[in-house]
């Protein structure tokens, strides 16, 4: 899951992005209106923080973008005014959520879990596919039964990967959903992290595979689709 933080306060973005990182959240920064909005049209993000109060652009007008641009990703407002009829306008221009400065990490952790369960995003905190179990409440994940270690990058990729089951997900969209818009396009990490998944999550034995590299486009996890034509 990425998240984009909207912040100025450069107290907050130390507080914050590093927590929601150990959340297994890829999370990306910034740190002005116009630009905040510009990445909420365009970016792909799963959900959005955002500072009420920003230089060039101010939270009610990047929220009423966003969804003029068609975009129903979450969105949380943070802000120090606790009025009423702020957050009446914040709602009204498309925000999910408002939470007053200063705020309880844990509530806004669990406010993000909360809004990520939504239809639209993760129907279920438990994902399958054949004897890999995900469990995206608890950050945990099984085969036959026994527990996997993973990294956090581990366990983001494999989660995109399993929400999008049947789907070829390529390289970039790999980045811009487990990595941040720092990460560099060119490097090995991807291969190197998949190579680690498949030594991990996949049945030796049997050599029964669920992650696919499909040439020229990507990668696929699938159970049985893909597997009978491979």
């Amino acid at each position: 899951m990425r998240i984009l933080l909207v912040e100025d306060e450069p107290e907050i973005i130390d507080f914050l992005k590093p927590s929601l990182q150990a959340e297994c959240y890829a999370v990306d920064v910034v740190s002005e209106g116009e630009k905040a909005s510009y990445f909420g049209r365009t970016g792909h993000h799963d959900l959005i923080i955002l500072d009420c109060m920003l230089p060039k652009k101010n939270g009610q007008q990047i929220c009423r973008e966003i969804r003029q641009a068609g975009k129903s990703m979450p969105i949380i407002v943070l802000s120090k005014i606790n009025d009423i009829d702020n957050k009446i306008s914040l709602l009204e221009a498309g925000a999910d959520d408002y939470m007053v400065k200063p705020f309880s990490l844990e509530e806004l952790l669990s406010r993000i879990k909360a809004l990520l369960r939504r239809p639209h995003r993760i129907n279920d905190e438990i994902i399958q596919i054949s004897d890999v179990i995900l469990d995206t409440g608890k950050n945990r994940v099984t085969k036959n039964s026994q527990p996997v270690r993973l990294t956090k990058k581990e366990f983001m990729l494999l989660q995109y990967l399993m929400i999008n089951k049947g789907a070829v997900l390529s390289r970039g969209k790999l980045l811009e959903h487990v990595w941040d818009m720092n990460a560099d396009p060119f490097s090995n990490t991807i291969e190197s992290h998949i190579l680690s998944l498949r030594r991990k999550i996949e049945n030796k034995k049997t050599k029964q595979k669920i992650i696919f590299t499909i040439p020229g486009r990507g990668y696929m996890i699938d159970d049985q689709a893909y597997l009978a034509n491979s």
